[in-house]
């Protein structure tokens, strides 16, 4: 599978492909088994890509018909500059596509479409063993040096 890859906004169709994507990811990150997203939000995350007043939005990378990526964006305000912000929340490749440059073109796909918006960053966050992905990343953007804290409440 070596044709030309393009990375495009998801359509109604490629739910299953996307879904297939989305619990790789999700397995990546041990999303799964009693740890697992409910389906609900599985639902409502690929139903807000289409709803125009939502500003979650996805990507997708599909050669020959296959998906071979996602991403997942969202853009918002900020309380350092006027024009929003976006964030790149989710990010994956199929494991039997990678090194093919797919993450490249989502991210660069990402960094054209905030520019469009008038976005002046982009950022995101990965695991701290995510050493791979830390390669590329390394390539196309700054570490910042902040360190994330979360609490679930």
């Amino acid at each position: 599978m070596r044709g030309e890859t393009v990375v495009r906004a998801p359509s109604r169709s490629d739910f299953d492909q996307w879904l297939s994507l989305w619990e790789g990811y999700n397995a990546f990150y041990r999303r799964e088994g009693p740890s697992a997203l409910p389906s609900a939000v599985t639902r409502m995350t690929w139903e807000r890509f289409f709803d125009a007043y939502e500003p979650v939005q996805a990507l997708v990378a599909e050669c020959e018909g296959r998906l071979l990526g996602l991403a997942h964006f969202i853009f918002h305000r900020s309380t350092t500059m006027v024009g929003p912000s976006c964030y790149l929340q989710d990010l994956f490749t199929d494991e039997g596509a990678r090194g093919r440059g797919i993450g490249r073109a989502l991210i660069e796909a990402v960094y054209d479409r905030a520019r469009r918006a008038g976005a002046a960053r982009v950022y995101w966050q990965t695991h701290e063993s995510n050493e791979t992905a830390m390669k590329l990343y390394d390539r196309v953007a700054e570490r910042s040096g902040f360190v994330v804290y979360s609490k679930n409440i």
